[in-house]
């Protein structure tokens, strides 16, 4: 059984491929690797189609099996693949703020969902001045792979009131010294000369 590491870079490589295929110039062998790439695409789309159909049929058991389902990391990405996943993008979306907002809490920052539209989402960043360090950067990463987890298909991310600032409590020793960095406790030459 394949394990969702293995899964993700199988699907990156893949992406690879069709880029490449998308890449070569027109040829009678591009064109039958493309049909031979739908055809499959549509034949697996359909058996999926297929197997949700039946769990659908299953009676009382059949939400349990298709929340499953859909959560599962490797058969949720499939059903997204072909437009079958049990959820809408918006219930993906808000499990993955859900998901990130403890993790966003150490750090002293709090997400909330500002705009979705079409695949387009928008959250709003909020973090206080006891960052404890924390980068931009850090919750940058921790929002981008939270979404992406639970909605690949968001197709832009926008990460409102996140901005580069330098630690909290930290001042440039220049702007308290400002020019005395330079002279204090240098003794000049002429101080020490009239001394003999």
């Amino acid at each position: 059984m394949a394990n969702d590491e293995e899964f993700q870079e199988q699907i990156r490589q893949l992406g690879k491929l069709v880029a490449q295929l998308d890449d070569l110039p027109d040829s009678a062998a591009k064109s039958a690797s493309g049909e031979l790439v739908q055809l499959l695409m549509d034949v697996h789309g359909r058996g999926l189609e297929r197997a949700m159909e039946i769990v659908f049929d299953a009676g009382d058991s059949a939400p349990v099996i298709i929340d499953k389902l859909g959560q599962d990391p490797i058969v949720g990405n499939l059903l997204l693949l072909y437009s079958l996943h049990p959820d809408e993008l918006e219930t993906r979306v808000n499990k993955a703020i859900e998901r990130m907002r403890p993790r966003l809490r150490k750090l002293s920052c709090t997400i909330e969902l500002e705009h979705l539209h079409e695949s387009s989402v928008r959250v709003r960043l909020t973090t206080s001045g006891h960052s404890c360090g924390s980068s931009a950067g850090d919750i940058r990463s921790i929002v981008e792979d939270g979404m992406y987890e639970f909605a690949p298909d968001v197709t832009s991310l926008e990460l409102a009131g996140l901005e580069e600032t330098a630690p909290a409590g930290f001042v440039p020793l220049e702007s308290l010294l400002g020019q005395r960095l330079v002279t204090v406790g240098i003794p000049t030459i002429t101080e020490g000369a009239h001394d003999e």
